[in-house]
Protein backbone atom coordinates (compact mmCIF):
# COMPACT_ATOMS: atom_id res chain seq x y z
CA UNK A 1 0.00 0.00 0.00
CA UNK A 2 1.70 3.16 -0.97
CA UNK A 3 0.25 6.50 -0.06
CA UNK A 4 1.73 9.22 -1.78
CA UNK A 5 1.72 12.52 0.15
CA UNK A 6 0.25 15.34 -1.62
CA UNK A 7 0.10 18.67 -0.20
CA UNK A 8 0.93 17.58 3.09
CA UNK A 9 -0.28 19.12 6.98
CA UNK A 10 0.90 22.65 7.82
CA UNK A 11 0.67 23.83 4.18
CA UNK A 12 -2.04 26.19 3.25
CA UNK A 13 -4.97 25.25 1.02
CA UNK A 14 -5.12 26.31 -2.67
CA UNK A 15 -8.31 28.38 -2.80
CA UNK A 16 -10.53 27.27 -5.78
CA UNK A 17 -13.76 28.02 -7.41
CA UNK A 18 -15.60 25.16 -9.09
CA UNK A 19 -18.60 24.15 -10.88
CA UNK A 20 -21.94 22.60 -8.88
CA UNK A 21 -24.68 22.04 -10.78
CA UNK A 22 -27.94 20.85 -9.30
CA UNK A 23 -31.46 21.40 -11.03
CA UNK A 24 -31.74 25.21 -10.18
CA UNK A 25 -28.83 25.04 -12.49
CA UNK A 26 -24.90 25.71 -12.52
CA UNK A 27 -23.30 27.65 -9.69
CA UNK A 28 -19.66 28.41 -8.20
CA UNK A 29 -18.93 26.76 -4.97
CA UNK A 30 -15.31 28.73 -3.53
CA UNK A 31 -13.23 26.90 -0.89
CA UNK A 32 -12.30 30.33 1.02
CA UNK A 33 -15.84 31.21 1.49
CA UNK A 34 -15.43 28.88 4.60
CA UNK A 35 -12.56 30.44 5.29
CA UNK A 36 -13.23 32.00 8.85
CA UNK A 37 -16.55 30.36 9.77
CA UNK A 38 -16.38 26.02 9.05
CA UNK A 39 -13.74 23.50 8.58
CA UNK A 40 -13.53 21.81 4.92
CA UNK A 41 -13.71 18.64 4.02
CA UNK A 42 -12.33 17.57 0.05
CA UNK A 43 -12.72 14.81 -1.34
CA UNK A 44 -11.18 13.80 -4.37
CA UNK A 45 -12.21 10.43 -6.32
CA UNK A 46 -11.52 8.97 -9.60
CA UNK A 47 -14.45 8.75 -11.59
CA UNK A 48 -18.20 8.96 -10.66
CA UNK A 49 -20.42 5.79 -11.11
CA UNK A 50 -17.39 3.58 -10.27
CA UNK A 51 -18.26 1.10 -7.49
CA UNK A 52 -15.31 2.14 -4.97
CA UNK A 53 -16.01 6.14 -5.54
CA UNK A 54 -19.96 5.14 -4.61
CA UNK A 55 -19.49 3.39 -1.90
CA UNK A 56 -16.99 6.12 -1.06
CA UNK A 57 -19.31 8.52 -1.41
CA UNK A 58 -22.55 6.87 0.31
CA UNK A 59 -20.73 6.27 2.98
CA UNK A 60 -20.28 10.31 3.64
CA UNK A 61 -23.87 10.39 2.97
CA UNK A 62 -24.90 8.05 5.41
CA UNK A 63 -22.42 10.00 7.87
CA UNK A 64 -22.98 13.38 6.95
CA UNK A 65 -24.17 14.46 10.42
CA UNK A 66 -20.71 13.48 12.12
CA UNK A 67 -19.16 16.35 9.84
CA UNK A 68 -21.93 18.85 10.66
CA UNK A 69 -21.88 18.21 13.91
CA UNK A 70 -17.78 19.78 13.61
CA UNK A 71 -18.78 22.31 11.81
CA UNK A 72 -17.15 21.14 8.32
CA UNK A 73 -18.75 21.03 4.72
CA UNK A 74 -18.23 17.91 2.75
CA UNK A 75 -16.89 18.58 -0.69
CA UNK A 76 -16.33 15.57 -3.39
CA UNK A 77 -14.17 16.65 -5.97
CA UNK A 78 -13.68 14.80 -9.51
CA UNK A 79 -13.00 15.88 -13.16
CA UNK A 80 -16.54 14.57 -14.50
CA UNK A 81 -18.63 17.12 -15.84
CA UNK A 82 -21.06 18.72 -14.01
CA UNK A 83 -23.22 17.42 -15.19
CA UNK A 84 -22.24 13.99 -14.87
CA UNK A 85 -22.01 14.39 -10.90
CA UNK A 86 -25.96 16.11 -10.51
CA UNK A 87 -26.80 12.73 -12.09
CA UNK A 88 -24.31 10.99 -9.68
CA UNK A 89 -25.69 13.09 -7.00
CA UNK A 90 -29.43 12.32 -7.68
CA UNK A 91 -29.07 8.84 -8.32
CA UNK A 92 -27.68 8.02 -4.82
CA UNK A 93 -29.33 10.84 -2.55
CA UNK A 94 -25.86 12.72 -2.30
CA UNK A 95 -27.01 16.13 -0.09
CA UNK A 96 -23.53 17.18 -0.26
CA UNK A 97 -21.86 19.15 -3.58
CA UNK A 98 -20.09 17.15 -5.73
CA UNK A 99 -17.59 19.55 -7.81
CA UNK A 100 -16.62 19.64 -11.19
CA UNK A 101 -12.80 19.63 -11.92
CA UNK A 102 -13.35 19.10 -15.18
CA UNK A 103 -10.17 21.43 -15.77
CA UNK A 104 -8.07 19.46 -13.76
CA UNK A 105 -6.85 22.71 -11.96
CA UNK A 106 -7.37 22.14 -8.10
CA UNK A 107 -6.27 18.25 -8.41
CA UNK A 108 -3.04 19.55 -9.94
CA UNK A 109 -2.70 22.13 -7.25
CA UNK A 110 -2.90 19.65 -4.54
CA UNK A 111 -0.73 17.29 -6.45
CA UNK A 112 -3.60 14.67 -6.78
CA UNK A 113 -3.59 13.98 -10.20
CA UNK A 114 -2.58 10.53 -12.20
CA UNK A 115 -0.74 10.89 -14.52
CA UNK A 116 -2.36 7.70 -16.28
CA UNK A 117 -4.94 5.21 -14.54
CA UNK A 118 -5.81 2.51 -16.85
CA UNK A 119 -4.35 4.51 -19.98
CA UNK A 120 -6.67 7.80 -18.92
CA UNK A 121 -4.77 10.67 -18.61
CA UNK A 122 -5.62 13.53 -15.58
CA UNK A 123 -7.48 11.54 -13.45
CA UNK A 124 -7.79 12.59 -9.80
CA UNK A 125 -6.16 10.39 -7.06
CA UNK A 126 -8.47 8.94 -4.26
CA UNK A 127 -7.43 11.69 -1.76
CA UNK A 128 -9.04 13.32 1.31
CA UNK A 129 -8.19 16.82 2.93
CA UNK A 130 -9.34 18.34 6.06
CA UNK A 131 -8.84 22.53 6.17
CA UNK A 132 -9.61 24.42 9.28
CA UNK A 133 -11.10 27.88 9.60
CA UNK A 134 -7.89 29.80 9.06
CA UNK A 135 -7.35 27.72 5.64
CA UNK A 136 -4.37 25.35 6.44
CA UNK A 137 -4.23 21.44 5.86
CA UNK A 138 -4.66 19.83 8.74
CA UNK A 139 -5.31 16.16 7.58
CA UNK A 140 -3.94 15.08 4.05
CA UNK A 141 -4.16 11.13 2.57
CA UNK A 142 -3.28 10.28 -1.06
CA UNK A 143 -3.47 6.93 -2.50
CA UNK A 144 -2.26 5.63 -5.69
CA UNK A 145 -4.29 2.53 -5.27
CA UNK A 146 -8.29 3.61 -6.14
CA UNK A 147 -9.57 0.97 -4.22
CA UNK A 148 -7.89 2.18 -0.76
CA UNK A 149 -10.57 4.76 1.18
CA UNK A 150 -9.53 7.07 3.37
CA UNK A 151 -9.91 6.51 7.21
CA UNK A 152 -12.87 8.32 7.78
CA UNK A 153 -13.08 7.93 11.55
CA UNK A 154 -8.89 9.11 11.26
CA UNK A 155 -9.94 11.87 8.87
CA UNK A 156 -12.86 12.89 12.03
CA UNK A 157 -10.70 13.05 14.33
CA UNK A 158 -8.45 15.64 12.05
CA UNK A 159 -11.07 17.94 12.71
CA UNK A 160 -11.00 21.16 14.93
CA UNK A 161 -14.59 22.07 15.90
Amino acid sequence: MIHTMALSKGTKAPDFTLKHKTEDGLSDVTLSDNFGSKNTVLLFFPFAFTSVCMSEMCSVRDTLGQFTELNADVFGISVDSPFTLEVMAQKENIPFPLLSDFNKEVAQSYDVLYEDLLGLQGVAKRSAFVIDKEGTITYAWSSDDPKNVPDFPELRAAIQA
